[in-house]
């Protein structure tokens, strides 16, 4: 696994334009794709909705490589830690949703997408998905670069790579992040990656802060 810090700014791509209707069918599709039947729904404080769905139906077994996957309901192991289990104090994870509620018993939560999360999306065949050339690659971050900003796109990485991993967290210092143009956008987060980058198993979380004015002018299909 490997983990980055990404910081940086960069011209946003602008959209090709595409007929309503057409670009209607495709996002509605992909919802129906993405938006599992639910066991039962929550309405999140925040706006949310928090659809309740079947372990065994959640999206990752969508892959063909998951078809008739067994599901491991408990660990095999607990990763050690560095003080004995009766001196750690329970910290119970609560979420803004949890106020209205909790999911059933073998569901699992997951955040309905919207339409207007697909429409702040640059393309809506490849919403949700990582390209691997997207993805700095290990090895070429530790050979020193002389930074090109002609293309605008200018950016700083640090980086480091382990064995393995039983979470991570970061702290980023925010202060009033601001952009030249219109359609620029500033990027601050936090990937975890896992995979080869000449392969197809190429997986990643990613957590951040954007600030992107295009995306969010973005009006929804009537």
């Amino acid at each position: 696994l490997t983990f980055f810090f990404l910081e940086g700014l960069a011209a946003a791509v602008p959209v090709t334009p595409e007929s309503t209707a057409q670009r209607r069918r495709e996002v509605r599709s992909l919802l129906r794709r993405l938006n599992k039947p639910p066991v039962a729904s929550i309405q999140s404080l925040d706006g949310d909705i928090i659809d309740c769905v079947h372990i065994s139906k959640q999206p990752g077994f969508d892959h063909p490589l998951l078809k008739n996957h067994t599901i491991q309901m408990q660990p095999s192991y607990h990763p050690g830690g560095m003080y004995h289990e009766s001196n750690i104090a329970p910290h119970h994870i609560t979420q803004t949703w949890h106020q209205n509620g909790k999911c059933p018993k073998n569901t699992i939560p997951i955040r309905r997408t919207k339409e207007e999360d697909v429409l702040r999306a640059n393309s809506i065949k490849t919403y949700g998905k990582k390209m691997p050339q997207s993805i700095a690659n290990l090895d070429s971050i530790n050979k020193p670069v002389i930074p090109n900003i002609s293309t605008g796109h200018q950016h700083a990485i640090a980086s480091a790579q382990v064995d393995n991993c039983h979470g991570t967290r970061a702290s980023f210092n925010l202060w009033k992040p601001t952009i030249a143009r219109a359609n620029d956008f500033s990027l601050t987060q936090l990937w975890i990656t896992g995979g080869s980058y000449s392969g197809n198993d190429l997986n990643t979380i990613e957590a951040g802060w954007q600030v992107g004015p295009q995306r969010e002018t973005l009006k929804p299909l009537s």
